[in-house]
């Protein structure tokens, strides 16, 4: 097939060979650098590939064979992609692809017809899925990204397998937390979330190229949810990061913040994390959206929205603190068609430039939101698109065939330990 990719963009000259050259693995950290088993730096590239909802399967695989789209992704330079699955899956990794299409029609209240026809288009597009297990369907996407040099990180998205994030979709904050309220936290079993955990930390082992876990996405507290100086995060968070250093010593352990992964200022005012229990591993991640709310009020004022970053986030990455370590911008993205500037809305460009700008003069690590064109289903929606998706619907080519551009700078090393 012929892309237009990064590579074609940047040139040799930009892209270093770390991109197209498999990683020396395990990976740890230094200060605010991860570092590969030389002790080189390795800057992490990344493109989210979304398999958390109702199928428990990374999407796409109806419209395209795994192996077209790990090509595309490695085509367009990214070094990793983080891979989001549910608890649900976590738990019940031997459940028949066709039966998880079969459930997901349940689950997401929408025709069971439309999604057994979903599953044949699946198996049309990647045979050996027929009698496959979703764990296995996971294990043949992480295979063919390292075939490709690219590497993984295993991301906890949800609990209860669904679209992510709503106040109210009962995935936000563990549920044997403070100020517990079901609107938020009917889903978030704790004890279920650390099995869960242990238990792709210790599949992981067995996964050449998974080079860390996200232990969860966008925790985020309601009512009176971490009114007591956000301990049940230090706990929590702790325990799961223990769990899955325990079950697998070579993963990174990423852990954001609340408020949907954009507050970390607790970490400055109140107290560090005790990381001994997994020394070397830590990493810290961080989102940031054109409508997030906790960087609402600096909105339209670069120089103070990059102010703001660093107040909630960014000042991770200074180094000599107690809580120096490596920072990954693990979500950002933007609506790629229907704008006047290059495809980017108005909005969605000032916020892109200026977060652009900020990632690039910190050399930080990132992940794009995201890779997928389309989805199984989302929100009671069968097939439905994907416009802030790299991948067009049909998943064959760029939706906006400016995004590499756009992305270029975000590619190169400018600093290093």
């Amino acid at each position: 097939m012929k892309l237009f990719s990064l590579l074609t963009v940047l040139g040799a000259t930009v892209l270093p060979a770390v991109l197209v050259s498999a990683q020396k693995l395990p990976l740890s950290t230094s200060s605010r650098w991860i570092l590969d088993a030389d002790g080189q730096r390795v800057k992490l590239r990344c493109i989210n590939w979304a398999g958390h909802q109702e199928a428990n399967l990374p999407e796409g695989l109806n419209k395209q064979s795994i192996d077209y789209i790990a090509d595309f992704i490695q085509q367009q330079g990214f070094n990793c992609v983080r891979l989001t699955y549910s608890i649900d899956h976590a738990l019940n990794p031997d459940v028949l692809v066709s039966d998880s299409f079969t459930a997901a029609a349940g689950a997401a209240n929408v025709s069971a017809t439309d999604m057994n026809n979903m599953y044949s288009q699946v198996a049309e597009k990647n045979p050996f899925v027929s009698g496959a297990t979703t764990r296995a369907v996971y294990e043949a996407v992480i295979a063919a990204l390292w075939k490709r040099n690219v590497m993984t990180i295993l991301d906890n998205h949800v609990s209860k397998a669904s679209w992510c994030c709503n106040i109210d979709d009962g995935n936000g904050w563990w549920d044997e937390g403070f100020g517990y309220n079901a609107m938020n936290s009917r889903y978030f079993k704790t004890q279920e979330w650390l099995d869960g955990l242990q238990a792709i930390a210790t599949w992981s082992v067995s996964q050449p190229g998974v080079i860390g876990m996200g232990l969860r996405n966008e925790v985020r507290e309601w009512l009176l949810q971490g009114a007591n100086g956000r301990a049940d995060w230090y706990n929590f968070m702790a325990q799961g990061a223990t769990r899955v250093h325990a079950a697998n010593p070579d993963l990174l352990v990423i852990m954001g913040g609340t408020q949907s992964a954009t507050d970390l200022t607790h970490i400055r005012v109140n107290r560090n994390i005790d990381w001994s229990a997994w020394q070397g591993k830590h990493v810290w991640e961080w989102h940031a959206y054109s409508f997030t709310v906790t960087f609402a009020l600096a909105k339209g004022n670069c120089d103070l929205l990059k102010q703001t970053y660093g107040l909630f986030d960014g000042f991770l990455l200074e180094q000599g603190k107690d809580y120096t370590a490596p920072l990954i911008l693990s979500e950002f993205g933007f609506g790629m068609t229907g704008g006047p500037n290059d495809g980017l809305s108005d909005d969605d460009n000032s916020y892109f430039q200026c977060l652009r700008d900020y990632v690039t003069g910190n050399d930080g690590e990132w992940a794009l939101w995201a890779v997928q064109g389309s989805y199984y289903v989302r929100q009671g929606t069968v097939g439905a698109d994907e416009s802030w998706g790299l991948l067009d619907t049909d998943w064959k080519g760029l939706r906006n065939a400016k995004v590499p551009e756009l992305l270029a700078p975000m590619f190169k090393v400018t600093q290093g330990p």
